[in-house]
């Protein structure tokens, strides 16, 4: 059963509320005043908050401020009940980070509507992104109502590259985001003799090239393909104007950089700590995962060099 924390100084709007939500299967937890919904929030931890803005002791604005100062309960979705209509109180709430808002007088159609569609938005951003072309457009659909993806792309090719091409190179500035249709891809890093350390392998239902676009950096490494490889291609603006606009697809991006350096840092703590035959074995497991031939990164190399940790800048390979 869903918890949802209804901060409201009006008894009457507050209890009348309460019983539409607990009559549609939803735990409520109430508070009177926004002090005291902060210390519910804390100790029930509940799935979505409605909080009214205009309430004796700490207003609805400094409820938001300490719950996004709070990093358990920073992320729940926040709905703002409010009598203002004016367009300057509804913009400062969403600024402050409000997912949503609901006009008194409000009928139980709008409430239930609001309350269904953020925990249904919220719970696809715990999800993780499916692999494959069907999962990126599934997750825009139903995070935007409409399927973006396709929007992104219409009326633009599906680019091949044959193999051992380049498709972006280490200094250059990014203008675009690719999406691996087909194929296989790896980054690497160049030392001044010609050395490459491999930095990551990418298949199909990857993204490349998002970090340098999401820093607004040039790329740190040169991304070639391993295959021939089909490569769907988001221009720059296009991307940044979806990132900035939509905070969903946002944080989607944000969940994927974070996993990325999750990763890294496991792989550095087997790098440093793991025996040559556990790097070998996660080495050979990972190319499995990724459906790379072992050939095509020279495994009998890593091996024989004792290097088995992927795909930790460990792996020189002439170019």
């Amino acid at each position: 059963m869903k918890k949802i924390l209804l901060i409201e100084d009006n008894d009457d709007i507050r209890t009348n509320t309460a019983e539409i939500l607990e009559l549609s299967g939803y735990e409520v937890f109430m508070a009177s005043n926004g002090k005291t919904g902060i210390e519910h929030a804390i100790q029930y931890k509940p799935d979505l908050i409605i909080c009214d803005i205009m309430m004796p002791v700490l207003d609805g604005y400094g409820v938001l401020h300490a719950i996004h100062k709070n990093p358990e309960i920073r992320n729940v979705p926040f709905i703002f009940l409010t009598a203002k209509t004016e367009r300057g109180d509804l913009r400062k709430g969403m600024e402050l980070g409000a997912d949503d808002y609901l006009t008194k007088p409000f009928d139980a159609t709008e409430l239930l509507n609001a309350v269904d569609s953020r925990l249904r938005k919220f719970n696809l951003l715990k999800e993780e992104l499916a692999p494959g072309l069907e999962g990126v457009k599934h997750f825009m659909q139903e995070s935007l109502g409409r399927n973006v993806f396709e929007t992104l792309t219409e009326g633009k090719d599906v680019n091949t590259y044959r193999k051992k091409q380049n498709i972006y190179s280490e200094g250059n500035h990014p203008n675009r985001l690719f999406y691996i249709v087909k194929g296989k891809v790896k980054t690497y890093r160049s030392n001044d003799d010609g050395k490459e350390l491999v930095t990551d392998l990418f298949s199909t239902g990857d993204f490349i090239g998002h970090i340098a676009l999401l820093e607004g950096t040039v790329y740190k490494d040169t991304a070639e393909t391993l295959e021939e490889t089909e490569l769907a291609v988001i221009p720059k603006e296009e991307f940044n104007n979806l990132v900035n606009n939509n905070k969903e697809v946002a944080l989607k991006f944000i969940r994927l950089l974070a996993r990325n350096v999750s990763d890294k840092e496991n792989q550095l703590l087997g790098l440093a700590y793991n025996s040559l035959r556990k790097k070998v074995a996660e080495a050979l497991v990972f190319l499995q995962k990724k459906n790379i031939n072992n050939r095509a990164m020279k495994i009998s190399r890593l091996i024989s060099a004792g290097k088995g940790s992927p795909p930790s800048p460990v792996q020189p390979q002439n170019h």
